[in-house]
């Protein structure tokens, strides 16, 4: 068995690779269409799920009106909003036929996908794959954690874009930051 450092080591050293042939100019492309969304729709299943709804949060305390698709206060969506999906397998029959529902309602899917020929792939407007999928060959890791993990980054890094481009206030961000905790 590996020490904990070695294991750390290894698993940013395969986020590295994946996320290296990730194009600057998809993730702009995604940058762009969250900024100038009406609303924002997040939706997930599973450990994508988890992933999702942290960036759910982080552009709620951005100001934007983001909500987590199933939630009992998600409002319709409707022309001018965004639903934005994130799925390693491509493949999740409740996501899917969200994006269709969103679609039917004006709505603008897109989203991070492990293979971008995958049936939810193929059906987003816009999908940046991240072409580990959930089934990564290469991984040493359980099959998801490095899609799971590169997705994460790459939400961050959108995250970040966007608070930089707000001009980086951080209490901006506390006032919208929860209270009751």
């Amino acid at each position: 068995m590996m020490n904990p450092q070695a294991l750390v080591d290894t698993i940013l050293n395969e986020n590295r690779k994946l996320l290296a042939d990730v194009p600057e100019a998809a993730v702009d492309h995604l940058i762009e269409a969250l900024d100038n969304a009406k609303r924002i729709f997040c939706a997930a299943q599973g450990r994508s799920g988890f992933i999702l709804r942290s960036f759910c949060m982080r552009l709620m305390q951005l100001g934007y009106s983001a909500f987590f698709v199933g939630e009992t206060i998600t409002p319709g969506i409707r022309g001018g909003d965004i639903l934005f999906v994130l799925s390693g397998s491509g493949q999740t029959p409740l996501t899917l036929e969200w994006i269709k529902l969103a679609r039917g309602q004006g709505a603008t899917p897109l989203g991070i996908v492990g293979k971008k020929d995958s049936p939810i792939g193929k059906t987003l407007d816009y999908s940046l794959p991240l072409s580990s999928g959930s089934r990564e060959p290469d991984s040493v890791q359980p099959p998801g954690s490095l899609f799971e993990q590169a997705a994460f980054s790459i939400l961050e890094s959108i995250s970040l874009a966007l608070y930089q481009r707000q001009g980086s206030d951080p209490e901006a961000i506390r006032e919208r930051h929860a209270n009751l905790e």
